[in-house]
């Protein structure tokens, strides 16, 4: 065991904490969608509106990632923490008191912009923390069950909480925890008072920041307005220029926002690329199965939720009891390729789903093999992407490696939403008018075969960028000369 994680006997209350208040960022990325409905009546708001409700928080958690990173590094991870513990809270109040659709599109934009902060403090807290291979293996595999699983357990917790108090609590469930997470901030967390001297790079936070919210922007409009929409094509682009502007000051500025050293080391960008290519694949099991089992099967909102928790249940047996145990004897790159392949053999039987099919024999089967994939996949990404990293540097490391999964998660759903779209109108088409639920349920559900076919080949590409790229030793501290 080596000194960094002895020397603190609280470091595993100091895991629960982050881990809590990490749960809490990952469930209210879905933990409101269920809720939408209740909340569109209550608050009377027009159906052209409702989408911002989820893309308020998606554009300003995906869009200050980079600076809430940057942020940490300066101030320090643990002070940045609290910040964004306390401001989460603060916006969860806002946002369940809201008396109107503005009220609730601030509260979720201010709620995305303190998990922007929090988020990558949460991950560099803990790759600091635990310096031990063994015991940051352990640590990895809770986290990465987190952050896979958590997305699945939002529809569940959002579900009850819709059904049997008021769409309020799904805001309003929030303020306890990050109070109870507060508190434990302040016993358990150690960490240094920030970097003396050190300066936030503004131009690289408008360039880079700005990037990201138009590309987050034009994802999510996609799928309403369509590709050829202005309003798609210009933030796209838009987004496009920023960022290639962004990586050209990064190799100028004196202090960049994102020290692109990150990157150099093969091992370290290969875990970044299967983590993108992981995410644009894994989305289409919430998109469509939530459809799927409302729409097609008739699962009421509850049902809905608990239907989802295989795939939680595998990512957590994934991560914290194979990957976990396996990872300080096994290369990383075998523990992903493997993931992946497992999760694209999960899509596989997700696409043969029917109208008339049951849960138990045909659908949970799918359900557990992408669940454990993931879960083999995410903890040794984590840990790969963030090892090896000068401490200067861990929380622009942890912001980029979440702003991946943000971009990835919102290109996968537009992406394989518009595939499914257009498999489903190419059906009925071919099938003559569907006039009768079961034609247009017959229709549905073959585009989602189609997407979820798609689905199998990004993670099959994410099995051989892994296998290709990642070493079996650890990343080289960035910007040193990687190891052979």
């Amino acid at each position: 065991m080596t000194s960094a994680s002895a020397a603190d006997p609280k470091r595993w209350w100091a895991l629960a904490v982050i881990a809590v208040a990490q749960l809490m960022v990952i469930l209210d990325g879905t933990i409101v969608n269920i809720a939408l409905p209740s909340a569109q009546r209550a608050l009377g708001m027009p159906d052209a509106d409702r989408q911002w409700v989820i893309t308020a928080y998606t554009l300003a958690f995906g869009g200050l990632l980079l600076l809430g990173g940057r942020i940490a590094d300066l101030v320090g991870r643990k002070r940045a923490f609290v910040i964004g513990l306390a401001g989460f809270a603060v916006a969860s109040a806002l946002g369940g008191a809201a008396a109107g659709p503005g009220t609730l599109f601030a509260a979720r934009a201010l709620q995305g912009a303190f998990a922007a902060v929090l988020a990558p403090s949460a991950l560099s807290l803990l790759t600091t923390t635990f310096t031990d291979p063994r015991e940051r293996a352990k640590a990895f595999g809770v986290y990465g069950a987190l952050a896979g699983g958590g997305s699945g357990a939002g529809l569940l917790v959002g579900g009850l909480l819709t059904e049997y108090l008021d769409w309020r609590w799904c805001l309003y469930v929030n303020v306890p925890v990050a109070l109870a997470a507060l508190i434990g901030a302040q016993v358990f967390l150690r960490d240094r008072s920030g970097r003396p001297g050190g300066h936030l790079d503004v131009p690289g936070v408008l360039l880079g920041s700005g990037g990201l919210v138009a590309l987050v922007y034009g994802f999510s409009e996609a799928g309403p307005r369509g590709w050829t929409s202005p309003w798609v094509a210009a933030p796209l682009m838009a987004g496009v220029l920023l960022l290639a502007a962004f990586v050209w000051w990064q190799h100028r500025a004196a202090g960049p926002l994102l020290p692109l050293r990150i990157f150099r080391d093969r091992s370290r960008a290969g875990a970044f690329a299967t983590m993108g290519l992981a995410t644009i694949g894994m989305f289409g099991v919430f998109l469509f199965l939530t459809y799927y089992f409302q729409a097609v099967l008739g699962y009421p909102p509850v049902r809905t939720g608990l239907a989802f928790m295989p795939v939680s249940v595998g990512i957590v047996i994934g991560a914290t009891q194979i990957a976990a145990r396996l990872l300080p004897r096994t290369a990383p790159h075998t523990l992903m390729a493997s993931g992946m392949v497992l999760a694209a053999a999960g899509m596989v039987l997700l696409s043969r789903l029917t109208v008339h099919a049951q849960y138990v024999p045909h659908v949970l089967p799918g359900l557990l093999l992408v669940g454990l994939g993931m879960g083999l996949t995410f903890m040794p990404v984590y840990a790969t992407a963030t090892v090896g990293v000068p401490t200067q540097d861990t929380g622009a490391a942890s912001a980029a490696l979440t702003t991946v999964q943000q971009i990835g998660a919102s290109l996968g759903t537009v992406l394989l939403n518009t595939i499914a779209t257009g498999a489903t109108g190419r059906h009925s088409r071919a099938h003559g008018p569907a006039d009768s639920g079961t034609a247009l349920a017959e229709a549905m559900v073959h585009g989602f075969s189609v997407a979820y076919w798609c689905s199998a080949g990004v993670l099959l590409l994410a099995a051989l960028v892994a296998a290709l790229t990642v070493r079996r030793g650890k990343p080289s501290q960035a910007g040193s000369k990687p190891s052979a």
